[in-house]
């Protein structure tokens, strides 16, 4: 069964990686399997069980086979693919899911992959594009997990959670709402004048920022949730393009949770 561990631990794993130290220290000082320090770092050493549901993944689904689903995980795909992610139909009604994200961010890179794979017993490759990296997948049921996938852009249909979706976003909110940030949002300094009009001070706050209003719901249904204070406005619209909603989180108390449950961008 697969373990989903914090951010805080993935990211240390690969921070001490970066510094030179082996896989063995690595997990003595994380205090996680060598092959968990493995998989953050190449994908590689799966387990024989995760090999043998590989080699089936034409058949084997979480949702109508007799698979498990990992719910935490897949709160925090999901999240990941409403906001920047799409799925795609290739020869034999084979699906490719594409998550994107900025090359400036390998730990998020590395979390998301590890996600996907917890929810899916999948191979899953980086495609470097300009500017960015494409985290991708491929499976025949990937729609079975992902009913919201149709024709055209989010924001030009409906975008409703099924009611075993909603349970899921409902007990792990926080993962849902991480995995949208790292997608689609970002985390900024505002600066601000003094009222003395001497110098200026500063402090961090959330966005994020989309065009389906559906998606936005299902993020502020999840800041609800965990009590997180919210704001929406309307950003400029270009011509020829729909309203751009903003969901921006500024207090001081609802940044300070937001910085213990999705941090800084990296």
């Amino acid at each position: 069964m697969h373990v989903m561990y914090s951010r805080e631990i993935v990211d240390k794993a690969l921070k001490l990686r970066s510094l030179g130290w082996t896989q063995q220290h690595i997990a003595l000082a994380c205090g996680v399997s060598q092959a968990a320090v493995s998989h953050w770092i190449n994908g590689t050493r799966r387990s024989p069980a995760t090999e043998a549901k590989r080699a089936n993944r034409t058949s084997y689904c979480p949702r109508c086979s007799e698979g498990t689903l990992h719910k935490e995980a897949y709160a925090y795909v999901l999240g990941a693919y409403l906001g920047d992610g799409h799925i795609t139909e290739g020869r034999r009604g084979v699906h490719a899911l594409s998550i994107f994200h900025d090359k400036k961010h390998p730990q998020i890179i590395a979390y998301c992959r590890a996600a996907i794979e917890a929810v899916f017993p999948v191979g899953v490759f980086l495609v470097h594009r300009i500017g960015c990296i494409e985290i991708k997948a491929t499976s025949k049921h990937w729609t079975c997990v992902f009913p919201q996938h149709g024709k055209g852009h989010k924001h030009s249909r409906p975008i409703v959670l099924k009611p075993w979706q909603q349970d899921i976003v409902d007990a792990y909110p926080e993962m849902l709402v991480r995995g949208l940030i790292h997608s689609d949002g970002c985390r900024t300094n505002n600066r601000i004048r003094k009222r003395n009009g001497q110098g200026h001070y500063e402090y961090p706050r959330y966005h994020f920022t989309n065009t389906s209003t559906d998606i936005i719901e299902i993020l502020t249904h999840a800041l609800d949730r965990l009590g997180i204070a919210w704001k929406v406005h309307i950003g400029k619209k270009e011509p020829h393009h729909r309203d751009t909603h903003i969901v921006s989180i500024s207090r001081k108390e609802a940044v300070a949770t937001m910085e213990r449950l999705v941090g800084p961008k990296y």
